[in-house]
């Protein structure tokens, strides 16, 4: 096992301090939807990355406000009905509300975050729904709450960006899903190099700038970790007409959806 200093050294920021800095503005998020965030988010957000209305329609604004993905993971590739389904990083919810309604009642769906005021809203609206095939469980996506082999699918949306042991995640993605499981996730690509120094400030982090990987490398980290058939999804102007739309400008970044299957 690596020491403390040791993983930090492995990294341009500190693992842990991320985290924290993570949890404040996501939870800002959760708890002020309406608020001022360099992103979009809520139902306008979901409208512009293109989810259906019909699955939409049926949430309520509590469900979709604290959205904050960067493109739909679930437009990479239908999802069988009943599946088992695991969200990384489910942040409010809606993601898993979405998963829910086409896995069906012979489905389930665990939602994972480290966010208490995500998890809170996202248990919260799963009560207030009566989804029985919906679970939110706290931890990090580097030590998944998920057994070996329990999941059919693994979809993420604007998170693994946000995670500084990349390696990690995605092995922990592999182990969690079945044989011929599919890792199937949305999030977001530079297409200019993000210079050293920027990629050591955690406010770049939590703005989806630093953490982000080119389409290239993104696809060797799915491949590292053992993955297959890795096909990814046009390109996605997230932060169009946002806040971030200046960075998100000077380091062309744009959202893909990825796609790949444990062999």
């Amino acid at each position: 096992m690596s020491t403390p200093d040791k993983l930090t050294s492995r990294f341009t920021v500190d693992p842990t301090a991320l985290r924290s800095e993570v949890q404040a503005k996501y939870g800002e998020v959760a708890i002020n939807p309406g608020g001022a965030f360099h992103f979009h988010t809520g139902r306008p957000l979901a409208e512009r990355l293109g989810y259906p209305s019909d699955v939409t329609a049926v949430l309520p604004d509590e469900a979709v406000a604290s959205f904050a993905g960067v493109d739909n993971p679930f437009a990479a590739a239908p999802i069988p009905a009943g599946s088992r389904v695991v969200d990384l990083g489910s942040g409010g919810g809606f993601d898993c509300f979405v998963a829910s309604q086409i896995v069906g009642s012979d489905g389930r769906v665990i939602g994972v975050d480290m966010t208490p005021a995500m998890l809170d809203r996202a248990r919260r609206v799963a009560t207030e729904l009566g989804v029985a095939n919906v679970e939110f469980r706290a931890g990090i996506l580097e030590d998944l709450p998920v057994e070996d082999g329990w999941a059919d699918v693994v979809i993420s949306n604007g998170v693994l960006n946000l995670v500084a042991d990349k390696e990690r995640a995605f092995a922990e993605a592999h182990r969690a899903l079945r044989p011929g499981g599919v890792l199937q996730f949305a999030d977001i690509a530079v297409g200019r190099e993000v210079p050293y120094e920027a990629k050591c400030d955690i406010e770049l982090w939590t703005d989806c700038i630093a953490g982000g990987q080119s389409v290239d490398e993104w696809c060797e980290l799915i491949a590292g970790a053992g993955f297959t058939n890795v096909s990814v999804g046009l390109p996605t102007d997230t932060f169009g007409d946002a806040p971030g739309e200046d960075h998100a400008r000077t380091y062309e970044v744009f959202a893909h959806t990825f796609r790949a299957r444990k062999p």
